[in-house]
Order: structure tokens, then C-alpha cells, then sequence
């Protein structure tokens, strides 16, 4: 089983601690897998010795196939606990930034949200654009009809 849901990308800090906690359960459960695949490993290896110490082969040779399949299980299990604790302290250390995130400025909403105060509707970027465009050059026209006013009263 390979683990690739090492993002909290989209998750409030409520849903991000619920997903981590998942994955904490998921662990949990696993271990508790482990061991009850340890206890069965070492029936099968007694049951292997009493088998062979009492010259039943036949069942001496099952013993061990069945300790063996138990083994692999048990190996696989533990390989995913390990990639499992490897994501939980990824998640948990995203999750420390999380609030910052939550707080940021998404510029483009920002935008759409000005766009609305101003009376225009989200789409009208070029109208409000060229706007401004008049708005600076009223601006510097007015600035500059300023300027040569001052220069005619200084130029008396």
C-alpha cells in the first residue's frame, strides 16, 4: 500500500486535524494488526517445534508455511506503518502553517470584491482598467494646468 495523501491542501484547520486523525486511527490499527500477527507467528513456530519433535513432518511442513505466510503479512504491515508515520509527521507539520494560510490575501478575490464596491461586476477588469488609465491621465492634466498657472503668477 503506497501513501500519497501527504497534503493538506484545501482543509480548514478543523478538517486538517479530523484528516490527520485518520490517519492516526489507520496506524493505530495496524499496530494492533502487528501484534496479533507476532502472537500468531510464534503459535505456528511452537506448533512447528512440537510437530517436528514428535516426527510429524507433515505437519511440521505446514507449520512453517503457515508461520511464513503469517511472517509476510506481518512485514507488509509494518512497511505500511512505517509510511503511514512518515505522512502523519509530514501532516503534522503542515498543519502548523495552516492558520497562517487560512489568514492570507487571495489577491484575485480581492480584486473581484473591489470590482463590486465600485459597482461593476466581476469581467468589467478592462472598463475599470481604462478607468484608471483616465483617472491618471486627469490627473496629470490637472497637475500640469497647476504647474503653468504657478509659472504665469511667478513669470508676472
Amino acid at each position: 500500500m503506497e501513501i500519497n495523501f501527504e497534503s493538506l491542501d484545501g482543509l480548514d484547520t478543523a478538517g486538517a486535524k479530523e484528516y490527520i486523525m485518520g490517519f492516526l486511527s489507520t496506524l493505530k490499527l495496524t499496530e494492533k494488526q502487528i501484534e496479533e500477527l507476532k502472537e500468531d507467528e510464534a503459535k505456528w513456530e511452537r506448533r512447528a517445534l512440537l510437530a517436528r519433535e514428535n516426527s510429524k513432518d507433515d505437519l511440521y511442513e505446514q507449520a512453517l508455511k503457515e508461520k511464513a505466510r503469517i511472517e509476510t503479512r506481518r512485514v507488509e504491515l509494518e512497511s505500511e506503518a512505517s509510511e503511514l508515520k512518515a505522512s502523519i509527521e509530514k501532516l503534522r507539520s503542515q498543519l502548523l502553517v495552516l492558520p497562517a494560510k487560512e489568514r492570507s490575501i487571495d489577491p484575485d478575490l480581492l480584486e473581484q470584491e473591489l470590482l463590486i464596491l465600485a459597482g461593476r461586476m466581476p469581467g468589467d477588469e478592462k472598463e475599470a482598467a481604462q478607468d484608471r488609465a483616465f483617472a491618471k491621465l486627469e490627473n496629470e492634466a490637472s497637475a500640469d494646468a497647476a504647474l503653468e498657472e504657478l509659472k504665469a503668477k511667478m513669470g508676472k
